[in-house]
């Protein structure tokens, strides 16, 4: 849920490449449904409403994040940056096989970008000093 869903879903368009496939305004004004398909995956948006579910930036934070396998999650960072997101861990290569990032978009929530460079063994996949 986010407070803005025209503007996410702008936002989303223009940073992370986002397809608009469904989208259900709300009789009132907003967004009351839609849905975006971003590097494959489908994530379901809109507006703030009456009941259970309320945007990050109302709470404060989020205790979720967004996982979404990109091909060139560098490329992604160069793009969602300069149109408002937060870039909260640069792109570099991870233990677990992946490139990943992290950001805030301007909505409070959390996405991590992976582009997946190698298969780890699962009896490898020990994390360095570094990503204790």
């Amino acid at each position: 849920m986010v407070t803005d869903a025209p503007a996410a879903l702008s936002f989303y368009r223009r940073a992370f490449g986002a397809v608009e496939e469904f989208r259900l305004d709300h009789p009132g004004g907003g967004v009351l449904h839609a849905e975006i398909r971003i590097a494959g995956a489908v994530l379901m948006l809109g507006d703030v409403s009456e009941g259970p579910f309320t945007a990050p930036t109302a709470l404060g934070g989020t205790s979720t994040a967004l996982h979404v396998f990109v091909p060139d999650v560098d490329a992604v960072v160069r793009t969602a940056v300069p149109e408002g997101a937060e870039l909260l861990q640069p792109p570099a290569d991870q233990f677990h096989g992946d490139r990943t990032a992290i950001l805030r978009d301007p909505f409070g929530h959390l996405w991590i970008f992976l582009t997946h460079l190698k298969d780890v063994p699962l009896t490898d996949l020990r994390p360095g000093p570094a990503d204790a």
